[in-house]
This record gives structure tokens, C-alpha cells and sequence, in this order.
């Protein structure tokens, strides 16, 4: 079986979960979707209400900004795959606990193992910190490379990124505000991608290696 159709078929038996509380309020688990043999995997935190109703990821108003800085930076969303820490959503849109996080590793580590992107945009604090297994906030790691080394044996770069609901809550485009780095970052993830930057640069130091969880 390859790797498409292993994620098709734990995309299926992840339907059925209850492993957590959020199993009880959710309506649509929303495991991931993209190219299974994409470089670039972004992950968020969870779903929202549209992507709970939906049964995909990043389709609301914080997807649709998205999708635009994918394809401004020249990697449109169906060259990539997109998955979230957790595959349903809190309630209110509140972050994931950390045991919910924990039990939807069963369906996570999987997904990475299956996956193995090159590069890994995590977008806001909760993907990067249980990744990396950092307590830094997002203002402090983004644009900064990591090293992800992945218990099935492979490795990733990660770039930690703004999530595009913060951008949606400021919405400036002065030089130096959120927008302004976020296009920055991706431009740097694009040209790690494409071999013209490595992520050693001295500008972006490498983190000591992360664990899931």
C-alpha cells in the first residue's frame, strides 16, 4: 500500500474517534488534506466552525488569507498538504489542551510518518510549541529555522509563522508588522524549497532538535 492510500485509510478510521472530549462537540473530524507527496506541510492548531462543518482544513476567512500567501509565494494549496494538531475542533475556537493534543498524536504521528515533508510551517504557538517542544512564544520563534527529527526516522525543517487569524486581527501592512514578516517568512521557506537558501543561514539559526509532544 502506499503512502496515499495508508493516509486515505487512516484518514477513515480517524471518523470514528472519541479519544478526547472533543469527539463530543465536534461535527466533522477534519483530518488534512493536499498532496500526499508535497514538500511542505503547514499545520495549525485545530479546526474552526468552517472547517468543523466543512471536514476540511483552513476554508474560513483565516484559510482563504492563506491560500493567498500560498499562492503569492508561488506554492498554490494543492501543491501542498494541510493538517491541523488536532483533528477536531474546540469548542468556542479555544487552543487545544495539552491531553487533547496528546490523544490526537494517534492520528498526528502517523500523519508525519506518512507524509514526510521536507519543510514544516507551523502556524502559531500551539503547533510550534508541542513539535519543537518549546516554550516560547510564536512572536519570538517565527522566521527561525528548526530542526524536526520524527521517531519513524525521518527529518524536516520547520518554520515557525504567524497563523492567518492573527494577521486577520492586524490586518497592517506596515514593514516590519505581521504581514510584512509573514511574507518574508514564506519567501524564505519557498527558497529553502527550491535549493537557493539553505536554513543554516546566519540569519535564520538552527534550534536544537524538537520531539513530538
Amino acid at each position: 500500500m502506499n503512502a496515499a492510500a495508508e493516509l486515505e485509510l487512516l484518514c477513515s478510521q480517524s471518523q470514528t474517534c472519541t479519544a478526547c472530549r472533543l469527539s463530543r462537540t465536534r461535527t466533522r473530524v477534519v483530518f488534512g488534506e493536499g498532496d500526499p507527496q508535497a514538500k511542505l506541510l503547514v499545520l495549525g492548531e485545530g479546526p474552526g466552525a468552517d472547517e468543523d462543518a466543512s471536514g476540511r482544513p483552513f476554508v474560513g476567512r483565516a484559510g482563504q488569507l492563506l491560500d493567498q500567501i500560498l499562492a503569492a509565494a508561488g506554492m498554490p494549496r494543492p501543491t501542498v498538504y494541510i493538517a491541523n494538531m488536532v483533528k477536531c475542533r474546540p469548542p468556542g475556537n479555544r487552543n487545544p489542551e495539552p491531553d487533547e493534543v496528546e490523544a490526537c498524536r494517534r492520528w498526528l504521528a502517523p500523519q508525519l510518518a506518512l507524509l514526510r515533508p521536507e519543510v514544516i510551517v507551523t502556524l502559531g504557538n500551539v503547533p510550534t510549541q508541542h513539535l519543537l517542544g518549546l516554550r516560547a512564544g510564536i512572536t519570538r520563534t517565527r522566521g527561525t529555522w528548526h530542526r524536526y527529527r520524527d521517531p519513524s526516522g525521518f527529518e524536516a525543517w520547520v518554520m515557525p509563522m504567524f497563523h492567518p487569524a492573527y494577521l486577520l486581527r492586524n490586518p497592517t501592512r506596515v514593514v516590519g508588522g505581521p504581514k510584512s514578516l509573514t511574507w518574508r517568512d514564506i519567501r524564505e521557506v519557498k527558497a529553502v524549497l527550491e535549493g537557493s537558501r539553505v536554513p543554516e543561514s546566519p540569519h535564520y539559526p538552527v534550534a536544537a532538535p524538537g520531539r513530538l509532544l
